[in-house]
């Protein structure tokens, strides 16, 4: 078998808090380890297992400016504190180069969190403050197995064309899917039981989450 590149450019929208990055390293460093743990798992098979993946890192926040899609083969875009629905430029910037990326270029793109919003948005679903508030830590999301949560704001709708992969009590869109062209989800397969706990502390210390969402949610850190 003839041996296969692939190249997948991470564009970071984020970056985590200090005691996270000191212990698990950057969004870029995360999503490095969880695609090359599932691009190993892969390897096991004989019709994949000449196939190699790289990857680049693109930071977003505060940039006009959009890669050269010529010799990328998929783009994954990361979570985010920021909010996908603001009117920010670069959030604007963003969700206009990813409309074009998805239904002119043709190209796969992968959203998490923030990531699946802008999906959205892109497509044309409407993106918000979720009224329900914060869905934190591990949750039973239908259809799925449970996984790691950290937002307030939601996509209310599943953009047209969109198969809409799962739902929570709190979250009616849990992921979009199109084929070859679109799959993200809402919660955070990147993160494990500690960057969540240190989320949770971090956000109750400095008054975001009051004492009954702080001990639930650490109560179901996985």
């Amino acid at each position: 078998m003839t041996p296969i590149r692939i190249h997948i450019a991470i564009l970071v929208c984020d970056t985590p808090i200090q005691p996270i990055v000191r212990k698990y390293g950057d969004y870029f460093a995360m999503f490095q380890d969880l695609l090359r743990q599932g691009f190993k798992d892969l390897e096991r098979s004989e019709e994949l297992k000449d196939v190699t993946v790289e990857f680049s890192e693109h930071h977003m926040v505060g940039s006009n400016r959009f890669l050269d899609l010529e010799n990328i083969d998929a783009i994954l875009l990361t979570g985010s504190k920021h909010d996908a629905w603001a009117d920010e430029q670069w959030i604007c910037d963003l969700t206009s180069n990813i409309r074009e990326t998805v239904l002119t270029h043709k190209k796969p793109v992968v959203g998490i969190c923030f990531g699946h919003q802008i999906l959205a948005r892109a497509l044309g679903a409407q993106v918000g403050r979720n009224k329900a508030g914060w869905e934190v830590s591990v949750e039973k999301i239908a259809l799925t197995e449970s996984i790691q949560q950290m937002h307030r704001d939601i996509v209310f709708d599943a953009p047209v064309g969109c198969t809409n992969l799962a739902t929570s009590p709190k979250c009616e869109v849990q992921g979009l899917y199109l084929p070859k062209q679109v799959l993200s989800v809402q919660g955070h397969p990147e993160y494990n039981a500690g960057i969540m706990s240190c989320l949770l502390e971090a956000r109750h210390d400095n008054g975001i989450f009051d004492d009954e969402l702080y001990k639930n949610g650490l109560s179901r850190v996985g």
